[in-house]
């Protein structure tokens, strides 16, 4: 599977440049101010941010909390879809956030991905049935301190051969198909 599954996905376009414009007119996104400023092309990087506006604010005029936390969702989740491929389920299973200090002006998150990630958890999978890998994020001011740091929970599995799928029972999120 090509690493341009989520290109295929958001209409067939053939760059990370394209898809960044569709990321950033996803209505949770475009709402909360949050904007992606790059996608790597081989999806093992993507920066964002979120410049503080009145309607990200707080009561006492910082970053929302659950703006910061959108500010890392599903990034990982996605990376890991388009650099795993077809043969493997990518879920976000769970995440925490844990505030280290208020967040004013614009704030900004690195998501990376490397080699040896990927490596880990596809050896991982050779021998047992899930994975659930574990990516922490550190969400920074513009003078570079961090603000918040998140911490991703992901579920990752392989999908069943073909021949498998028939006597085994669906797992939780997957479509099942009528047979005749």
């Amino acid at each position: 599977m090509s690493r341009k599954v989520l290109l295929q996905l958001l209409g067939g376009t053939q760059s990370s440049h394209a898809l960044r414009r569709w990321i950033n007119f996803w209505p949770p996104f475009l709402g909360a101010g949050i904007r992606v400023l790059r996608i790597a092309p081989d999806m093992k990087a993507v920066d964002v941010e979120m410049k503080l506006r009145w309607w990200n604010a707080n009561y006492v005029g910082t970053h929302f909390g659950g703006s910061l936390f959108a500010l890392t969702d599903a990034f990982y989740m996605l990376m890991l879809m388009a650099n795993l491929g077809r043969d493997y389920i990518v879920w976000d299973k769970a995440a925490s956030i844990r505030y280290r200090k208020p967040g004013k002006g614009t704030v900004r998150a690195e998501f990376r991905l490397t080699d040896a990630q990927l490596d880990d958890i596809r050896d991982k999978l050779k021998t047992l049935p899930k994975y659930e890998p574990v990516f922490l994020v550190e969400v920074k001011n513009e003078q570079g301190e961090v603000v918040a740091v998140v911490e991703k929970l992901l579920y990752v599995r392989k999908k069943l051969p073909p021949n498998d799928s028939a006597t085994a029972q669906p797992r939780s999120g997957e479509r099942v198909q009528p047979t005749a």
